[in-house]
């Protein structure tokens, strides 16, 4: 299988199903926890797979595409 868009990866779509699922779970957080530690997990989860999109968008160089991963 030829991988054309990041949609394909598996780390992404594993990634990005994640993301949703904390987003999800913080959603009953108490009222304090909500704003404070829930919005910060949510925003930590959805940098990842918001990073490996931009490093498979941005392939210059394989350098580069593992450094947006190892952000990630």
């Amino acid at each position: 299988m030829k991988i054309t868009k990041v949609e394909d990866l598996d780390v992404y779509q594993r990634s990005y199903r994640l993301a949703l699922e904390i987003h999800r779970k913080t959603m009953h957080f108490p009222q304090p926890d909500k704003v404070e530690l829930g919005g910060q997990m949510c925003k930590a989860s959805k940098s990842i797979p918001t990073n490996i999109a931009e490093g498979f968008a941005a392939q210059k160089s394989v350098r580069q595409y593992l450094r947006y991963l190892n952000i990630a």
